[in-house]
């Protein structure tokens, strides 16, 4: 039975999540037509979105490292701050028409995303085991209001600055950062019982060597890696097939909502069904993707196929940290947490930087193509879990 504070503690999360992911769409909106905009170099378009994902990728591990000895609160509160100076940061780039930096205001907010990656994991530590699946997937409905809110904002204030695009879209970043700070005063996460403390934590290659650690980190960097290949590729697609910014910012909000609005019943059907069979129908989902997307490039295949990506990648991610909560300790889930989104990030980073050249050099259809083999591994993967597991059993790993 969920406590008064699991829900207000997911209520507040959820809000700080859905702060951060609108200036997660407004950048996936706007970061490519910008770059390829200022960039001399027109396949280097993508590189402020990857820098993005680099600056999350390299802030992963030292951000939960931090907030294993000083708090959630104090880490989260860094991270706004850190997304309110991208902001400004990106604004400036765009005035002086600057390229890279504007670049590195995508890396300064990376690394906000770096800190706020770990809300789904800040809502898990506090939760009951029956609530745990529910607390994450919730957490992530925030992801709803982003999907509405972000590309329409894009929309409205792309011309508000006459002669410079977008600057407004990216003024906006800076209030959503403070928002996002300030609301995470009032959180409230216990910190870990002393006993957990002197649990005795285990060196990270055993953690790491673990069927659940293995398949959970595999199949979430894949899922993410997929969904940010294609996502990151989408606005440019689109209007290299003339297709609107208004198509666009439409497809984009439909993706994101994709990506969220299941987040209201993933975790009932982890509770249900277990989290390998939920990260199975995820890893499907992306292969029908790929196969939508490969049929054709009107708006309604783009629209389709963006959408199931964003549902896919939701129950490959949430069903894949729900799993990776059963294969550490209270005492080891700093470390295993970072790793396991330092990874992914890893995978998301090379996804970013993959997607800009393949779409120069080989159109919408090369970067679908690639998505293919990842995607099968994945399945693999899960389904010898599966095999192996005979059915999940949730509780087993954590105390070997």
């Amino acid at each position: 039975m969920k406590s008064s504070s699991e829900k207000y503690n997911v209520f507040l999360l959820a809000a700080c999540q859905a702060l951060f992911q609108t200036g997660g769409v407004v950048i996936i909106t706007a970061g490519g037509l910008v770059g390829y905009h200022l960039a001399e170099d027109k396949s280097l378009a993508t590189l402020p979105i990857s820098a993005w994902m680099v600056g999350a990728m390299l802030t992963m591990i030292p951000a939960s490292l931090f907030m294993g000895r000083f708090g959630r609160k104090a880490g989260f509160t860094i991270g706004g701050i850190l997304g309110a100076a991208a902001g400004a940061l990106a604004v400036s780039g765009l005035v002086a028409g600057s390229f890279w930096t504007f670049t590195l205001a995508h890396l300064l907010h990376g690394a906000y995303q770096g800190f706020a990656q770990f809300y789904r994991f800040a809502a898990a530590d506090s939760a009951s085991a029956e609530f745990k699946s529910r607390a994450i997937s919730y957490v992530l409905t925030g992801g709803v209001v982003s999907a509405i809110v972000g590309p329409n904002l894009v929309a409205f204030t792309r011309d508000l600055v006459v002669g410079t695009p977008f600057v407004a879209s990216y003024a906006a970043l800076i209030v959503l950062g403070l928002s996002a700070t300030a609301l995470i005063a009032f959180i409230r996460i216990p910190p870990i019982a002393e006993a957990s403390r002197a649990e005795p934590v285990r060196p990270l290659p055993q953690i790491v060597r673990q069927p659940l650690f293995i398949v959970a980190l595999l199949v979430a960097a894949i899922g993410y890696g997929v969904m940010n290949l294609a996502m990151t590729a989408t606005p440019l697609a689109m209007a290299h097939h003339h297709h609107g910014i208004g198509a666009t910012a439409f497809v984009i909000q439909w993706h994101v909502l994709g990506m969220f609005v299941p987040s209201f019943f993933t975790g009932g059907l982890i509770a249900r069904f277990g989290s390998p069979p939920v990260m199975l129908a995820g890893v499907a989902l992306l292969c029908l993707h790929v196969m939508i997307a490969l049929s054709g490039a009107e708006f309604l295949h783009f629209l389709s196929a963006l959408t199931l990506l964003g549902v896919g990648w939701n129950f490959a991610y949430i069903g894949g940290t729900t799993l990776l909560t059963e294969a550490y300790r209270p005492a080891e889930r700093a470390l295993a947490q970072g790793v396991n989104d330092f990874t992914i990030f890893c995978t998301v980073v090379a996804s970013s930087f993959t997607s800009g050249a393949l779409l120069h050099g080989f159109g919408w259809t090369g970067v679908n193509l690639l998505a293919l083999p990842f995607l099968v591994l994945a399945g693999v993967a899960l389904i010898l879990l599966l095999v192996g597991r005979g059915r999940p059993q949730a509780t087993a790993p954590r105390g070997a």
